[in-house]
């Protein structure tokens, strides 16, 4: 391994735990170690072909701020023009067709696209930054956009911290979009929507105990990481393969096919200054 000194295992204080991070440490604890507290860049690609793939995450994101414009209400016809890959053009087409395209004309709905929140959790803050929280009476539901090339099982997604996350925050910091009451678990569901698989979402609808068993859980995952004084590598060694540190970890130079697992886009690239502090 190419390190000249001890790694360090302290976490900066405040440090903001996002869903990307708290999966990573989940996934593999010296991934964590790298790349949030040694804040190391290492050149490994994640996935092969490098090309195709990186293409995807570019359109990926373009896709994510059409959806963003257009739920601003920026008109749809200028929008297509932006579409002007096979991809982002199927994409769009798909979301333009669905009841999705028509949240924005119910009156009595209330649209936050490209939310942040964020809330205390131990001595550190966690945040999430959502592509769409969408209000009615009663009602709080909260989309994801994805551009997989393939649909994961909904076991998978629902096991995934980005779901337990994005639920709990949006009940623990959430509140001043519901008149200063929080959410009752019960009125909080989680769509993700796949836009190679229009008719496909998969729902999350949420429970009082879920939230309870979420909220717990994100705190003792939080309060281990503080406390942890060694990050090993993970010993399920196929994950290695879609890490940009595996060669540094001496675990493989060669990254893992993309039709292997889809490279997701991160969203959490924002500091703490960047976020509107939430009083709850």
């Amino acid at each position: 391994m190419p390190e000249t000194s001890p790694l360090k295992t302290e976490l900066p204080a405040p440090f903001l735990f996002s869903q990307s991070s708290l999966q990573d440490y989940d996934e593999c604890a010296r991934r964590f170690q790298l790349r949030y507290i040694e804040q190391l860049r290492w050149p490994a690609i994640e996935t092969a072909p490098v090309l195709e793939n990186e293409r995807r995450q570019v359109e990926g994101q373009q896709f994510h701020r059409m959806l963003q414009q257009y739920l601003l209400s920026l008109p749809a016809d200028t929008l297509t023009r932006m579409a002007n890959t096979e991809n982002l053009g199927r994409w769009w087409e798909n979301f333009i067709k669905s009841d999705l395209a028509n949240l924005g004309k119910q009156q009595d709905a209330n649209l936050y696209p490209e939310l942040t929140l964020s809330a205390p959790i131990g001595r550190h803050r966690i945040m999430a930054k959502y592509d769409l929280i969408a209000l009615k009476p009663g009602a709080a539901t909260i989309f994801d956009w994805k551009t997989y090339h393939k649909r994961p099982q909904d076991a998978w997604m629902s096991a995934r911290l980005q779901t337990k996350v994005y639920r709990a925050l949006l009940i623990v910091a959430g509140s001043h979009l519901n008149a200063r009451q929080p959410f009752a678990p019960q009125q909080v569901e989680m769509v993700y929507w796949y836009a190679d698989f229009p008719g496909e979402p998969a729902k999350f609808p949420y429970t009082e105990a879920q939230h309870q068993r979420d909220w717990n859980s994100l705190n003792i995952l939080v309060n281990e990481i503080s406390a942890k004084q060694s990050f090993p590598m993970t010993s399920d060694e196929k994950k290695c393969a879609f890490c940009p540190y595996r060669s540094y970890c001496e675990r493989g130079i060669q990254a893992g096919e993309g039709d292997e697992l889809e490279a997701e886009i991160s969203v959490m690239d924002v500091t703490l200054e960047q976020i509107q502090e939430i009083e709850f």
